[in-house]
């Protein structure tokens, strides 16, 4: 395992970036070897709930298969039988993502959205043979790296289709090049992110991309959903990395990035970065690296309130130094102290704001000195390294948590926005009595937190985690839910997303916010690239 230092005389810290690519089992999350214990505040959210672990995946069943055995062969004599897969398991496993609906719906055994079949190609040309065969037979294809989508972004139509068929790129997992001089690096799409990383450290360089799905996530699907990672203040969104591009169509390749910038007509890689296999497989991506950070040093502050915290972040967003790391908890969320999982409950009051610093020595510590003095200006009291330093090592715990709380018939599920500061607390104020009033409505009485980890300059995200006793019909109750929350975000002015991406969940709300002429042309493109519809149907458009 890499370390970091801090070079104060302090032993090498252990990078917790440095982690094996972990092969989840649906419907659990992350690792099946590890055990996640409730902590005491955790177990206090179920009360007496009785535990119900749901159907064992190996008892699940999928649909019967569709898909003409005519079309099979002509997929095999793509890829070779050996790659094409038509399990149970092999289709349960790509079914759907990772939202609490999608995984509520495999406890109980339905696995009525798994694909017909799923197929490992080897390379790009295989990608764009096979999507012509698909298109030949009206067969649709969802594009799959690591399957983590919270939003039905792997849950297509399959109304008038001959059946659905799962592109799996785990093949696709090469490090291609590392222009050094440039410091760009050309990847696979089917490379998984922290397999990514351990290659990029091993010649000292870092992408510094570090989403909570970063166990499972791939490099793909960070280009295809334009995630965030959690230290986006340093490194920027994944959609910001992007240099160049490769996607595989029904109709052929399209490749964009000549070079960083260019006045040759508009940005096309802006087009298909967020497009989730609407207009193709992305199959490759040219990014911008960083080296391998000599020092990082990470900070806990305490605010009176939520709104406090929020305006220092502002100030360090506009007029610097930024972190790289920089995250505001509301009160709620720091009173169970969800920023350190592995430590649920606690006393604290307050705010927790969480900030980090990487780069060299000299740099970080002068960052750190100067965000220090606008933290104290803004009201902030210094709680030192430890919270920090606890949110570091656990920052891809809370994942783990949902699991133990869904057997214990506790629903968890999370949803978020961006805006700009200026619409900041109405629209948190809004999003919160929308979540709290329709599910207090069912029965089922919520308990709604809210965290800042995305900011800029002009604006920030919220990113809203909510907990609530499983009901009589938990999914559809979620739904109503959902659904308030998306209509509260879009009468405050703000985005249906900000790296959740938009899938099928938040379709009819991205429609609305774009406008019908916006929706016209993005249907025409995929008319063009896709004339036969049969990439990701349904999804985003």
């Amino acid at each position: 395992m890499t370390t970091g230092t801090d070079r104060t005389g302090d032993e090498p810290k252990p990078d917790e970036t440095a982690i094996p690519v972990v092969e989840m089992r649906r419907p659990r999350w992350g690792d099946p070897a590890r055990v996640t214990e409730l902590p005491a505040a955790a177990a206090a959210l179920a009360g007496d709930a009785t535990e119900d672990r749901g159907v064992p995946p190996e008892s699940i069943t999928p649909r019967e298969s569709t898909l003409p055995a005519a079309v099979r062969a002509d997929l095999e004599a793509v890829v070779g039988a050996g790659y094409v897969a038509a399990s149970d398991d092999e289709r349960v496993q790509h079914t759907r993502g990772y939202s609490t609906p999608d995984l509520l719906r495999l406890r109980v055994g339905d696995a009525v959205d798994a694909p017909d079949l799923v197929i490992y190609p080897a390379d790009h040309d295989e990608v764009v043979r096979i999507l012509q065969v698909c298109a030949a037979a009206k067969v649709a294809v969802v594009p799959f790296t690591g399957g983590t989508s919270v939003v039905g972004g792997l849950a297509p139509d399959r109304a008038g289709f001959a059946g659905v068929l799962s592109l799996d790129l785990r093949r696709l997992d090469r490090l291609v090049e590392i222009d050094e001089v440039s410091r760009v690096a050309t990847l696979q799409a089917g490379l998984r992110g922290s397999a990514a990383e351990a290659l990029l450290r091993d010649r000292g360089w870092t992408l510094g991309h570090f989403p909570q799905s970063y166990e499972g996530a791939g490099i793909g699907g960070y280009a295809a959903t334009r995630s965030a990672g959690q230290s986006s203040a340093g490194y920027g969104r994944f959609d910001e990395m992007v240099e160049g591009l490769v996607l595989a169509t029904p109709r052929g390749t399209l490749d964009f990035g000549t070079a960083p910038r260019s006045a040759a007509g508009p940005d096309l890689r802006q087009l298909i970065l967020g497009s989730e296999g609407a207009f193709g497989v992305i199959t490759g991506v040219r990014v911008r690296i960083r080296p391998v950070p000599a020092t990082r040093l990470f900070d806990g502050w305490r605010f009176d309130s939520f709104a406090d915290g929020a305006t220092a972040l502002r100030r360090l967003a506009q007029d610097g130094p930024l972190p790289t790391v920089i995250r505001l908890s509301d009160e709620v969320e720091t009173a169970i102290n969800l920023a350190d999982p592995a430590q649920l409950g606690g006393d604290s009051t307050g705010c927790l704001v969480i900030t980090g610093y990487e780069g060299g020595d000299q740099e970080v510590r002068r960052r750190r000195d100067a965000a220090s003095e606008v933290l104290v200006d803004a009201g902030g009291t210094a709680l030192g390294s430890g919270p920090g330093e606890s949110w570091r090592t656990g920052r891809f715990a809370g994942p783990y948590l949902r699991d133990p709380l869904l057997d214990a018939g506790v629903l968890v599920e999370t949803l978020e926005t961006v805006t700009y500061w200026s619409k900041l607390h109405e629209l948190r104020a809004s999003v919160t009595a929308a979540i709290t009033d329709t599910l207090t409505a069912s029965g089922t009485p919520p308990l709604v937190m809210c965290h800042i980890s995305h900011v800029y300059a002009s604006g920030a995200s919220l990113y809203f985690t909510v907990v609530a006793p499983l009901g009589a019909d938990p999914i559809a109750e979620w739904a109503s839910a959902k659904t308030a929350a998306n209509n509260a975000i879009r009468a405050a002015g703000a985005s249906i997303t900000h790296h959740h991406a938009v899938g099928r969940d938040h379709r009819d709300a991205y429609h609305d916010e774009i406008g019908p002429l916006a929706l016209d042309a993005l249907r025409a493109v995929k008319a063009t690239v896709d004339p036969d519809g049969v990439c990701n149907p349904g999804i985003l458009i």
